[in-house]
């Protein structure tokens, strides 16, 4: 109960918070096997590597990585990620084009500081990324959703609400999609830079995942095909490396860029040097790329065994099978509901997302996703197993 005379702000009715942060709460109970959260193996977290380059780096610069930093960036891992963006993209990039984020989740709290209104429409995929529905949402703009198929966005239904909706922006994760492990077909990718340009919204393209692709050829991101400034990129070293170090970055128009800048520096200043420091050696020393050479064949091999499991589910179910990322998106026939479900699988030491968070418009309740990345592969086996008899029982009943 609030004291008194104190009211929450307008803009928090009817946020109740994250539904993958909610279920955290049950993953402590022993034993649990949780496909629930979007977390990267412990295997594949380089703690002692991270160890000797934060203790290298704070022998080396230790003073101004203590120190308070520029909210534009420790300057030697701005100059590394400047240096590691033109290497492996083809779109251009300076340092006044890129700000270090504090996990790429803040660029979208910034560019909802720096750019909208309350009541401005977004676009947004259908299912997407509940947590930045959440801040979307918390900045209380109006979400509505595009319809896709298993190649992404629809083009047609893209047009057709643009020119009705008017929008601000389109949020999109165009590899390895959060929550359905789907990718943006290579031929729909450059249509959106020009349908933006022509129409005049921003394109947000989050694109944490891209680097994790087990099978299939890498295609090129949106951003890449902008030719006036409609794109702005956002990347992430969470997945790649550690999310506990809450490193990412985005690219785009200088203007916009700085005022996100500026808008940073209410929330947290900067990023952490320390952070930032540890990327930046990861960066300088050519350790990024043998890394994730290294965690891919666990990941791979864990996408394949609960693919493998989900064969074996009740007739009519179906699912997403991705090439890459961390996620599955599973449809069970009609008349399952997850979220009813999920109460009962955790008893039985599961956990899962019901689907029906990550569609801004609701429903879907038959529909839920599963991480298998913070898995061991025997977890894989027997916690599908579960869920199977499970959902089995509930289809017949």
């Amino acid at each position: 109960m609030l004291p008194n005379g104190i009211t929450f702000a307008d803009r928090f009715n009817g946020i109740s918070g994250s539904a993958i942060r909610a279920i955290f709460k049950v993953l402590n109970r022993p034993n649990m096997i949780s496909f629930a959260g979007g977390n990267p193996s412990n295997d594949a977290l380089p703690n002692e590597v991270c160890a000797d380059l934060a203790k290298d780096a704070l022998l080396a610069d230790g003073k101004r990585i203590l120190q308070y930093g520029a909210t534009e960036g420790y300057p030697p891992f701005l100059e590394s990620l400047v240096g590691y963006l033109q290497a492996n993209y083809r779109f251009p990039v300076e340092k006044e084009n890129v700000l270090p984020l504090s996990g790429s989740t803040q660029g979208i709290d910034l560019l909802c500081k720096t750019l909208t209104n309350p009541g401005d429409t977004i676009l947004v995929e259908s299912p997407t990324f509940l947590g930045n529905m959440q801040t979307l949402r918390i900045y209380q703009q109006r979400l509505v959703p595009v319809e896709s198929d298993e190649q992404g966005v629809l083009l047609d239904k893209l047009e057709e609400t643009v020119k009705r909706e008017h929008p601000k922006m389109l949020y999109i994760i165009p590899t390895f999609q959060n929550p359905t492990g789907r990718t943006l077909a290579a031929e729909r990718r450059e249509p959106i830079a020009r349908l933006a340009e022509k129409y005049g919204f921003l394109v947000i393209e989050d694109d944490p995942y891209r680097d994790l692709r087990y099978s299939g050829t890498a295609l090129p991101p949106i951003k890449e095909y902008d030719q006036s400034e409609h794109v702005l990129y956002m990347g992430s070293f969470s997945k790649i490396i550690s999310p506990g170090l809450r490193v990412g970055y985005m690219v785009g128009n200088a203007e916009i860029i700085a005022k996100c800048a500026i808008g940073k520096q209410g929330s947290d200043l900067h990023t952490s040097n320390v952070s930032q420091a540890i990327v930046d050696q990861y960066l300088r020393r050519n350790l990024l790329a043998p890394h994730i050479s290294e965690i891919l064949p666990a990941y791979r091999d864990k996408l394949n065994a609960m693919l493998f499991e989900l064969e074996a589910f009740p007739n009519g179910t179906t699912f997403t099978h991705p090439e890459g990322g961390l996620f599955i998106f599973v449809t069970i026939p009609e008349g399952f509901n997850a979220a009813e479900v999920f109460k009962e699988a955790v008893e039985h030491g599961v956990a899962f997302v019901p689907g029906t968070s990550f569609y801004p418009e609701g429903g879907h309740e038959n529909t839920l996703r599963l991480n298998f990345s913070n898995s061991t592969l025997e977890q894989i086996h027997t916690g599908m197993a579960m869920l199977r008899e499970l959902f089995a029982t509930k289809l017949k009943t």
